[in-house]
């Protein structure tokens, strides 16, 4: 079996914006060893995002080769590429992304059910999990705080038991005292064996991981510890 629970070879992505291209990634290469916390940096543009959405599958090369839990993304269909997020990969937005009509127990419960496991009482278990207090359960998003939020987004990104949790700036939104918080699950869910891949501009947290990957311009610049991390590298 295979130590890297996703690689990328070569990987390109090119957007059409009108009449003119824009080449977010150019021939990125890239494995996530399996029980890693690797953060991904760069400066804004730089295409941390297209690649963490590539690396989950919500979106798809132009040109090259994805590969998650041994299985190539290149031909799958969308039903496919849905199942193989679903049922390997778990994402926390820097927005939430929580559906705003869903109580927060209905939010968790949201990827069950499309995966057609329902399980009401796992579901409370992840909020407990994620240290939501079981008052907020049957409130809506709107009714709780950011860091609240926030716990409630990795709680459903954990719903279906996925290996990898692919973060996007997961405390971009909030204040300090959260964003310790929040790093300190992440970290938690890290020594339970989930594989953790978060983007952040705060360099300030790469303490918390195991690699960093310098993105600059669309290409992976350096790869280091968090201890070889100059915060001049994203002057």
């Amino acid at each position: 079996m295979s130590n890297y629970v996703i690689r990328l070879e070569n990987v390109r992505k090119v957007y059409n914006s009108g009449s003119v291209k824009v080449e977010a990634l150019k021939g990125v290469s890239l494995g996530v060893k399996n029980g890693e916390f690797l953060m991904i940096v760069g400066p804004s543009g730089s295409g941390k995002s297209t690649l963490l959405h590539i690396m989950g599958a919500l979106d798809t090369p132009t040109s090259g080769r994805v590969e998650i839990a041994g299985k190539d993304m290149t031909n799958l269909s969308d039903e496919e590429l849905a199942e193989i997020r679903n049922k390997y990969v778990g994402f926390v937005f820097q927005q939430y992304n929580l559906i705003e009509s869903l109580t927060v127990l209905e939010n968790v419960m949201f990827p069950m059910t499309l995966a057609g496991e329902e399980d009401e009482e796992r579901a409370k278990d992840l909020l407990r999990k994620v240290g939501l207090k079981e008052e907020h359960f049957d409130k809506f998003p709107s009714q709780l705080s950011g860091g609240e939020q926030q716990r409630v987004a990795i709680a459903r990104a954990l719903a279906n038991d996925p290996e990898v949790i692919l973060a996007d700036e997961p405390t971009g939104q909030l204040d300090t005292k959260n964003s310790q918080r929040i790093m300190k699950l992440l970290e938690k869910l890290n020594d339970s064996g989930h594989t953790i891949v978060m983007v952040t501009h705060d360099l300030s947290l790469v303490r918390w991981a195991d690699r960093v990957i310098l993105l600059r311009d669309g290409r992976i610049e350096r790869e280091m510890s968090p201890e070889e991390l100059d915060a001049e590298v994203l002057d």
